[in-house]
């Protein structure tokens, strides 16, 4: 398996979690009850495992060793991806934010959720597409089969030291619970 393999792969549980955010917003705007630990959950999810795990990934291995290959990080995808993320992060910090006065009560929150919720669905559907179909025909282009497998056994470390042994399959499971729950 290639790294870049296993970053689609990580693509699909994202893509997952946001066909859920999907319908909680809706729920939201429609002013039904969510629980409000499932929100969190879901933020959880975006913040440890597509942010500090995926996006670390990219961030502390794959672009590095793309510039490295010649790839410009500056006015090429790497560049574009970077703001993107750093733009998803603010679009979390939102949800997060009204989803703790949601929790506290406070359900003029659910719209501020639902909005951001909107916001960074439209822009991690578009920024997964680009990695797709961009990025990452570009990263195996300039990547030697021996670099993509050292970044595979990198990879293992980052999970192991940003999001702990065993919550990687805790997301897969939060899935699971949440796609019996809202996409039934």
């Amino acid at each position: 398996m290639k790294a870049t393999e296993q970053l689609r792969s990580e693509h699909e549980g994202i893509k997952l979690m946001l066909q859920i955010l999907e319908k909680v917003s809706r729920k939201l705007e429609s002013e039904e009850d969510v629980v409000a630990e499932h929100l969190e959950k879901i933020i959880e999810f975006f913040r440890v495992f597509a942010d500090k795990c995926h996006h670390g990934k990219e961030e502390d291995l794959l672009f590095p060793a793309m510039e490295a290959a010649g790839v410009p990080r500056e006015s090429g995808p790497i560049g574009v991806m970077l703001l993107e993320h750093d733009k998803g992060r603010g679009y979390t910090k939102g949800m997060a934010d009204a989803v703790a006065k949601y929790k506290a009560g406070d359900r003029k929150a659910a719209p501020v959720i639902a909005s951001n919720a909107r916001n960074y669905i439209a822009l991690l559907t578009d920024h997964i597409e680009k990695e797709n179909s961009v990025l990452f025909p570009m990263a195996d282009a300039h990547l030697s089969a021996e670099k993509q497998e050292s970044m595979l056994e990198e990879f293992e470390k980052v999970e192991i030291e940003k999001i702990g042994v065993g919550k990687h399959e805790e997301f897969h499971q939060l899935l699971d619970k949440l796609s019996a729950i809202y996409l039934k």
